[in-house]
């Protein structure tokens, strides 16, 4: 009896989750993202009156920016080192499909960076419990942004390993990068095509819709002035990083399937 997909994918994402929590590099960054709490807390003391806003954003930002390079680097050597080592043709050679094997690393890395998430955001939570000594109502929206920080994990994950599927570690370190920093200038792209007419307004529209939206997903500015976040724009966000990222692994597949690996 032959086994279910699903059941050939979870071990992959097990054994991927399993190889990048031992990984230096992640604990390395996890490191820095505490320290960049800590820093927090300092600069907070210096700036009297705004401490929570000034914890909670350069909290966030260093949850953000640490979290992409972890998704990053490790999501750009997935396939390749299983290359290197020539363990990916022994894992090829049992009845394990390719597609599984990709999804299989995606689902893995994605559940080490929630993991990985969930104890940067206690540092944050600890720097913000110490300034301020005791939670408001609109701390819970911090929640809210840290979710929305997982999201964009969930893209950076995508088009790592889509880059990965096909260039090298270098050169998908650079497009995964490159893509994220436009990303984030999205809403400013759009508006530039606004402005823009003829074929040149074609041409930036088409970029700015095709680049991943980060900047939607960024609500760390109005979150740590304790604004509200709409329950449409989680929704939205929520179906655009879901829609996004299946698209880069679909892409990653159809790639990775007709691949030469000899």
């Amino acid at each position: 009896m032959k086994a279910a997909p699903m059941s050939r994918v979870f071990p992959i994402a097990l054994n991927t989750f399993r190889e990048a929590v031992r990984d230096r590099v992640l604990y390395n960054l996890v490191a820095f993202a505490v320290l960049m709490s800590g820093a927090a807390i300092l600069v907070g003391q210096i700036s009297v009156g705004i401490e929570k806003l000034v914890v909670i954003n350069l909290g966030l930002t260093a949850v953000s920016l640490f979290g992409v390079v972890i998704s990053i680097f490790i999501g750009i050597g997935l396939v390749s080192k299983e290359i290197d080592k020539r363990t990916l043709y022994t894992l090829l050679s049992r009845p394990v499909r390719r597609w599984e094997f990709v999804v299989g690393k995606f689902l893995g890395l994605v559940g080490t960076l929630v993991l990985n998430t969930f104890f940067m955001a206690i540092g944050v939570f600890g720097a913000l419990l110490y300034v301020a000594h005791h939670f408001a109502k609109p701390d819970a929206w911090v929640l809210v942004a840290l979710y929305f920080i997982i999201l964009q994990f969930v893209i950076v994950t995508g088009l790592a390993l889509l880059f990965s599927s096909f260039s090298s570690p270098l050169m998908s370190a650079v497009f995964a990068f490159s893509l994220f920093i436009v990303g984030a200038f999205a809403e400013d792209l759009r508006g530039f095509a606004r402005m823009t007419k003829g074929i040149t307004r074609w041409i930036a529209t088409g970029a700015a819709y095709l680049v991943p939206n980060f900047s939607a997903l960024n609500v760390i500015t109005p979150v740590a002035h304790g604004q509200p976040v709409s329950g449409q724009l989680i929704l939205y966000n929520t179906a655009y990083a879901l829609i996004y990222a299946t698209m880069t692994i679909c892409g990653a597949v159809l790639i990775f399937e007709r691949r030469n690996l000899k």
